[in-house]
């Protein structure tokens, strides 16, 4: 297909989608501890901040530009801005949930200087200016550093309620984290090597810039340096065999925290596989080949893990590792149709995923348990949270009409179309497995007829959440089935942040 060259226009915006949550975190850092008030007001202030500036960049992305600052060393497209508006919404929707999830127990608790909510409310607002920072970066060194410091700055939501499990998930996701990404850098630093005879100092370190050199390259040390991105930004997106942090994470993890993991953080490593693998998939039949057999045993693997557990928040997790492998598997095939299908399915993980952590955050809230056989035998009053955990289940399980059908069909039409329908028929068995999971654990919780009172009062006495909290879940629910009947409501951005990835590849 005819891939235009979009006019660039330098504009402060892409600065400022990560500075300004930065500077709102750091505020919250210095005033927090005055009153609840500067906490909730200012994270309230910063997030909606945030999320103003994303849409103004995104319109002016849909309407044919590409936003730039200091010598293109920040660059706004269409998939900087799908990014950035996902990652904002989710934003104010946890946020805005947090406020009643914690409640006035934890409030009070500002004497502790890591499981404050100053410190939490800080930590978020920092973590989505990071965030922002590697999706506006067009600098491949500086994406690999923006990556590192979001790994940072989630350390401590990890390890909010400082026990020993939190504090060893939190220590895990740092280490295995932290090391895997720097074979992204070795990988980085490879490319630069090779890049640096034919390109000026000056553009040799623009991820712009690699598909002008894709073919020139020699093929044993673009292989090389695919591998190492693959297992350094595959480690932040939680592939298998490098997910071992996920389960732990997303599991001691404040349930809103966990939304922004797996809505969020993990995609990021998507980003960035985006940003550099698919700009040499098509040049390298082998990058396709390795990426579809990789995220097949993920899928596999994922569900498999995910359907012998009892905690729902690590089932959740696990299927995150499965799912996941989808964004990754389309965004590996370097074509329209695989690209497109997996951005669309990277947004729509990130509402359904969201929404199913905030709805297991809803029952933990109001019965005080999180394990599927402590909650099977107890009849909850939760219409709204039932409703928001069903549509979960089937989006993401790929049911129509929900948005997980039509994003994860595109990515079949694609394996078929690159002749890799074995992978396709993985990832359709996978979608099934996963159905089966969910709507089992569904079923045990909110339909069981069996009550046992010895559960606890917690328990026996659950009633709907606040609507702070519901109205959130609510939201993405409706989302996941209009985006599910109406795709086409995605379609001027997922095709804008699509062609934006061919521009690169084709050397525009």
């Amino acid at each position: 297909m005819v891939v235009t060259i979009n006019p660039t226009a330098v504009s402060i915006l892409p600065l400022l989608v990560f500075l300004v949550p930065l500077v709102f975190g750091g505020l919250i850092f210095a005033l927090g501890r005055l009153g609840k008030i500067f906490r909730h007001g200012l994270a309230l202030t910063g997030i909606s901040l945030t999320l103003l500036i994303a849409v103004m960049m995104t319109v002016r992305v849909l309407n044919g530009e590409v936003l730039t600052w200091w010598g293109n060393n920040f660059y706004v497209d269409g998939l900087s801005t799908l990014m950035e508006l996902a990652a904002s919404v989710m934003g104010v929707i946890v946020v805005v949930y947090s406020m009643k999830y914690f409640g006035a127990k934890t409030e009070i608790e500002e004497a502790h200087p890591y499981t404050s909510m100053t410190t939490y409310y800080g930590q978020i607002l920092v973590f989505l200016g990071l965030m922002n920072w590697t999706c506006a970066t067009n600098n491949i060194i500086m994406l690999y550093v923006s990556l590192e410091f979001t790994t940072l700055a989630t350390v401590f939501l990890v390890t909010f309620h400082w026990n020993k499990p939190a504090l060893e998930a939190g220590y895990k996701y740092l280490l295995l984290v932290t090391v895997g990404v720097v074979f992204a850098l070795l990988g980085s630093v490879l490319l630069y090597s090779a890049a640096t005879p034919f390109l000026p100092v000056s553009r040799v370190l623009l991820l712009t810039e690699l598909g002008t050199i894709a073919t020139k390259i020699p093929s044993n040390i673009v292989l090389l340096a695919a591998a190492f991105m693959v297992v350094g930004f595959g480690t932040k997106a939680g592939l298998v065999p490098f997910h071992a942090w996920l389960p732990d994470a997303h599991a001691e993890a404040p349930a809103p925290v966990s939304a922004l993991l797996s809505g969020i953080v993990i995609k990021v490593g998507a980003y960035a596989l985006a940003r550099t693998i698919s700009v040499f998939a098509p040049h390298y039949g082998t990058i396709p080949l390795f990426i579809a057999i990789l995220c097949s045993i993920s899928m596999i693997v994922g569900m498999m893990m995910a359907m012998v557990q009892d905690d729902l928040k690590r089932m959740l997790a696990y299927s995150s590792v499965a799912q996941i492998a989808y964004v990754i598997e389309g965004l590996g095939m370097g074509t329209y149709l695989g690209i497109y299908g997996g951005l669309m399915h990277l947004i729509n993980h990130t509402i359904i995923k969201g929404l199913l952590f905030l709805a297991v955050g809803a029952i933990i809230y109001s019965a005080g348990k999180r394990k599927i056989s402590e909650l099977s035998k107890v009849k909850f009053k939760m219409p709204l949270t039932a409703f928001a955990f069903f549509v979960g289940v089937f989006a993401l399980s790929g049911m129509p009409p929900f948005n997980g059908f039509v994003s994860k069909f595109t990515l079949f039409l694609a394996l078929g179309e690159a002749k890799l329908m074995w992978a396709a028929i993985i990832g359709i068995i996978t979608s099934l497995f996963t159905l089966v999971c969910f709507f089992r654990a569904g079923y045990k919780i909110f339909w069981s007829e069996k009550e046992v009172h010895a559960v606890g009062a917690e328990a026996a006495t659950a009633t709907e959440v606040p609507a702070a909290m519901w109205v959130g879940m609510v939201l993405l629910a409706i989302a996941a089935i209009v985006l599910g009947v109406f795709p086409q409501i995605m379609h001027p951005l997922l095709d804008s942040a699509t062609k934006c990835v061919l521009r690169i590849l084709i050397g525009g």
